[in-house]
């Protein structure tokens, strides 16, 4: 038999002077145990107002616990507790076909507000306050330390809170404060620093097979601006023969947004991706077994040893420097930004400009050179 937490409080007398500290061993009020059982929180009279006397009762409850025994003990409320609203959340997230790595993200982190609630004597939603909550989110800091991590956590905090309060388990919906998301630096590679990081392949997988995968990786991710979850489960059926052009193109649709993409790929590079060895013949890079999101973490954890190996052991360049490449390229080009959106898959041009705005100024540059360009070669054909 699992052995509960067990606590003791004080229920003080009219006029105690610590009457708003339940904990409190200044008075001589009397003292009960409290402790959380088979989903209901129970209570026993200590029969005494002395607070040794308490700790001794506890001793003797958690022997009996120990021993097996289910000691006699009052309910002392009928609400719904904190595990059972945790129950019925996630029985409805998964009936809403909630599945995979976001529902079990969901029950790994209310079972952590569980257990921080736990330790706190708190059993009961109604008893969850922003106080409490803004002492949790506290803890973050070291279980997430992406800032866009703990703007997820704290969406779906917040969504098991409301309902709890949609059911009448919480009189108020207490609220956070929003978190800002670090936006990561735009970091795109020079064309040396790339083909250096090309170069260096070899040396750092040293079986020829595995390097010939890493680097045709490297070459689609920043050929087509895909992101590495959609360069990683890409499928052959996705890179087309345009006959018309006489080029090969990436055609598929963003995991993160479900938007579609289209981009043309250099023959070389098209030519390259298309030998990539594969024990899957459905896919370039994944062997379609397991989690997929597995596959994903490998190959990051291969390309950040390789960038490691490259540009030193603390290099601000991750794989995501890869499509930052390929976008930047595009838009110092002369590519307009709509289209710069639609080839990354971006749902919102909004959100492009906004990761690339350092870089619009050099694209304005370029597009002003070609404007006085234009009068110059008319003002001579005027002459």
């Amino acid at each position: 038999m699992a052995i509960p937490s067990i606590t003791i409080f004080v229920r003080h007398s009219n006029g105690c002077e610590f009457v708003t500290d339940e904990k409190s061993k200044r008075c001589r009020c009397r003292k009960y145990l409290r402790w959380f059982h088979e989903g209901r929180q129970l209570k026993k009279a200590v029969k005494s107002r002395s607070w040794e006397a308490a700790e001794d009762a506890r001793r003797k409850l958690e022997e009996q616990f120990k021993a097996g025994a289910v000691p006699t003990a009052v309910a002392t409320d009928s609400r719904v507790t904190v595990a059972r609203a945790v129950a019925l959340y996630t029985q409805e997230r998964e009936s809403g076909r909630l599945s995979g790595g976001a529902l079990n993200k969901l029950k790994r982190e209310l079972k952590r507000f569980r257990a921080f609630l736990e330790l706190r004597s708190i059993f009961f939603p109604a008893d969850i306050d922003i106080a409490t909550l803004i002492e949790y989110r506290g803890t973050w800091k070291d279980i997430y330390p992406s800032s866009a991590t703990q703007q997820q956590v704290q969406a779906r905090l917040r969504a098991f809170l409301r309902f709890c309060h949609d059911n009448g388990w919480m009189a108020k919906l207490p609220k956070l404060s929003p978190i800002t998301v670090d936006v990561p630096p735009t970091l795109p590679l020079s064309k040396k620093e790339y083909e250096t990081l090309l170069e260096k392949v070899p040396a750092v997988f040293s079986e020829d097979r595995k390097a010939q995968r890493v680097r045709a990786l490297l070459q689609l991710m920043r050929h087509s601006g895909l992101a590495i979850r959609d360069a990683v489960t890409l499928e052959r059926r996705e890179i087309v023969h345009d006959k018309k052009k006489g080029l090969h193109r990436v055609s598929t649709s963003r995991q993160k947004t479900g938007t579609h993409v289209s981009g043309l790929l250099p023959p070389d590079v098209a030519d390259e991706i298309l030998k990539v060895p594969n024990s899957e013949p459905r896919y370039f890079f994944w062997t379609g077994n397991g989690l997929e999101t597995s596959a994903v973490t490998g190959w990051q954890h291969d390309l950040r040893a390789l960038f490691r190996s490259v540009f030193g052991k603390n290099t601000d360049f991750t794989p995501h420097c890869l499509r930052d490449t390929f976008a930047v390229e595009a838009l110092s080009a002369g590519i307009p930004l709509e289209e710069v959106s639609k080839l990354l898959g971006h749902s919102s041009v909004k959100t492009t400009e906004k990761s690339y705005a350092p870089w619009m100024a050099s694209r304005q540059e370029r597009l002003d050179s070609l404007v006085v360009a234009a009068w110059a070669k008319g003002a001579t054909a005027h002459e």
